[in-house]
């Protein structure tokens, strides 16, 4: 049933009549224009943070977990010997897409012009090749014959500090190096530079060196051992699905963690900054949906003589209550509908609007330094967008109520003899 069936033409000419401002209820006229931008901007504004926070979740799951992996094998006390059988077993179980043996260790990472410190992971080039977060944003370069040239891959941020390319040389240093009568000497080495990649997270593309996983176990000094078995799996969101298997898999006492006991407390923490974000924002629709019952209080007092005229001509309650609820709705649902179109058109556009603005204030907003991604990314969900917009509209039919109620109740008698 469309809301004209449910409302006769009477009452939407007359509802219209009020909404249309006039020179003597100017003030009104105001009230209802802030209660209309505060609800469309409320709307507008829940929609964009909600989108670039559930943006920044989703990827900053995505890097982590592309790189870091969804669950880890480590071995209880010394580096695992037999780190391909298990990796072979264990990337037979249904799920897991990829089982990569690593080394890790911290190094210093120097070049003709700076130095910086870096972490290194040994990895297969075959395993290398399937993390799809490294392989498919090679930048300079090439990781074919990666496992055999005893190269490096850098990231580009890394790399832009060094002022190197792909091509280049560059020199790791350890700490823990060969014992010599004076203590131990740092050990050093030089590599070059076969690959150069950026992930998109600053801390990552700054920070990370992929190398052989053979050449690190000898740079480290763990040959044939490796520190632990990074798994990667279909769906890191059901991982309990799979870890029983993996357990089974292994078939040694080894520990296995997941991506949720490494990283629990910093989504723990972007999902409480979430709920309490949408809790706040909804307060400028609230505080909007005020202004309604303000606004509409006001309109009933001064339409009180106009209303016992309607009553005195044969409109009833119900009528006069269905006109003001049209007229204080209008107001709701008009800021509702334009705060969506605004919220979805700066939502789908936040990247090229945050561009804009820095070339405007001639500074970088949301510096990758300190937001951790390159690009400021947004996932409007329309579950979520749904939801924004009934919570709107529920707001602004309730903000009416009192106000058309009051207007119902007006004794024409009593209006008419004030007059």
């Amino acid at each position: 049933m469309s809301p004209k069936a449910l409302f006769s033409a009477f009452e939407w000419h007359v509802a219209w009549r009020y909404l249309r401002a006039r020179r003597r209820d100017g003030f009104i006229s105001v009230i209802a224009g802030f209660s209309f931008l505060g609800i469309m901007l409320g709307v507008a504004t829940l929609i964009v943070v909600m989108a670039v926070m559930n943006g920044f979740r989703q990827e900053l799951m995505g890097k982590i977990l592309g790189v870091n992996g969804h669950a880890f094998i480590q071995p209880y006390a010394d580096g695992m010997t037999d780190y391909a059988a298990i990796a072979e077993r264990v990337s037979k179980v249904k799920g897991v897409t990829l089982a990569a043996p690593l080394v890790e260790g911290q190094v210093l990472i120097t070049s003709p012009s700076s130095s910086s410190g870096a972490l290194v992971r040994g990895v297969r080039e075959e395993d290398l090749k399937r993390f799809s977060a490294v392989a498919k944003n090679i930048r300079e370069g090439s990781l074919d014959g990666f496992q055999g040239e005893a190269g490096i891959a850098l990231g580009k941020r890394l790399a832009g500090h060094l002022n190197v390319i792909a091509g280049d040389t560059v020199r790791l240093i350890s700490p823990k190096g060969p014992s010599t009568p004076f203590g131990s000497a740092p050990r050093q080495k030089s590599y070059k530079v076969a690959a150069v990649f950026e992930i998109g997270m600053s801390e990552f593309d700054a920070s990370f060196i992929f190398m052989p996983l053979a050449e690190a176990q000898l740079y480290f000094d763990v040959e044939g051992q490796a520190q632990m078995i990074e798994l990667f799996v279909e769906n890191p969101d059901r991982m309990d699905d799979y870890l029983v298997d993996i357990r089974n898999a292994v078939g040694q006492p080894h520990s296995l963690t997941d991506w949720r006991f490494r990283n629990r407390t910093f989504f723990g923490a972007l999902e409480v900054e979430r709920n309490v974000m949408f809790l706040i924002l909804t307060l400028i629709v609230l505080v909007a949906a005020l202004n309604i019952v303000s606004g509409m209080t006001m309109l009933v007092r001064d339409k009180a003589r106009g209303i016992a005229i309607l009553r005195t001509m044969g409109a009833t309650r119900q009528s006069i209550l269905r006109i003001f609820i049209i007229t204080g709705a209008a107001i709701g649902v008009v800021g509702t509908i334009c705060g969506l179109l605004l919220g979805l058109s700066i939502a789908w556009n936040v990247e090229s609007l945050r561009q804009f603005f820095s070339w405007l204030a001639g500074t970088t907003l949301f510096p990758p330094e300190l937001y951790f991604l390159s690009r400021l990314p947004a996932d409007v969900r329309a579950s979520e967008t749904v939801t924004i917009v009934l919570m709107a509209l529920v707001l602004s039919l309730l903000a009416t109520l009192y106000p058309a109620w009051k207007a119902a109740a007006l004794d024409p008698v009593e209006a008419l003899r004030g007059e």
